[in-house]
């Protein structure tokens, strides 16, 4: 078992940044591949980000590629999500997300992570 908590969620002015961050507990967590999804009002959950068990593997949906950078911290079993550039479409509730399968990397399916964030709201004012 894998539990999940994000923070850092608000409001940012088009333009502006917000940094989010997820603890993670329960598991080893050099083991578990990190992830944040997003979900916007009457929209599927949506891949934004993931990295890679060690860091070193990053990727990104092509809307927040070079906006968004994602790293995580495996001292403090933390993973942060830094938002720049923010845009009124960013506006979502973002779930930050982990699997522990061995066979996978960094999915962008919804269904290829087990464990879940209960999510953190991020408001952008045009």
């Amino acid at each position: 078992q894998v539990q999940l908590v994000e923070s850092g969620g608000g409001l940012a002015q088009a333009g502006g940044s917000l940094r989010l961050s997820c603890a993670a507990s329960g598991r080893a967590f050099s083991n578990i591949v990190m992830a944040w999804f997003r979900q916007a009002p009457g929209k599927e959950r949506e891949f934004v980000t993931g990295v890679s068990r060690s860091g070193e593997t990053t990727r990104y949906a092509e809307s927040v590629k070079g906006r968004f950078t994602i790293s995580r911290d495996n001292a403090k079993n933390t993973v942060s999500l830094q938002m720049d550039s923010l845009k009124p479409e960013d506006a979502a509730v973002y779930y930050c997300a982990a699997h522990a399968y061995l066979h996978l990397g960094i999915g962008r399916a919804v269904d290829d992570y087990l464990y879940w964030g209960q999510g953190t709201q991020v408001t952008v004012s045009s």
